[in-house]
């Protein structure tokens, strides 16, 4: 994905503490928080620090302990949730076809009621 970071998305600047946000979780490498459109009883979003656009992006240039750490964020704030149990849906929408809204790499995390199929039967 040819797309450059764009340092004015909302995550950057969530990151920046510039816009607050609901926090579940918070390491050096990664931050989740509420969505603030949730999809889900529970709707969360877990975001890497460094300034990536995609996955492609973030595995290509990130260092093996960042993309670690970002895992290991998405399955801790699944434990802190209360997920595991029940279980729990992990999306990452990348791009235009991916209908990705914020151009920075992020995980939602959905749960908290059965979610019924990931696509139409027809689509």
């Amino acid at each position: 994905m040819a797309v450059d970071y764009d340092n004015e998305n909302i995550f950057a600047r969530i990151l920046r503490n510039e816009i607050p946000c609901s926090k579940i979780y918070e390491d050096e490498h990664a931050l989740a928080f509420e969505d603030i459109n949730p999809q889900a009883p529970i709707h969360v979003l877990v975001i890497p620090k460094g300034p990536n656009v995609s996955m492609d992006d973030f595995c290509e240039n990130a260092s093996d302990e960042e993309i670690a750490g970002f895992l290991r964020a998405a399955g801790k704030c699944a434990q802190l949730l209360d997920l595991a149990a029940p279980g729990y849906r992990i999306v990452t929408n990348i791009g235009r076809d991916g209908m990705q809204e914020v151009p920075h790499l992020h995980l939602h995390i959905f749960g908290g009621k059965k979610l019924g199929r990931m696509l139409r039967a027809d689509g």
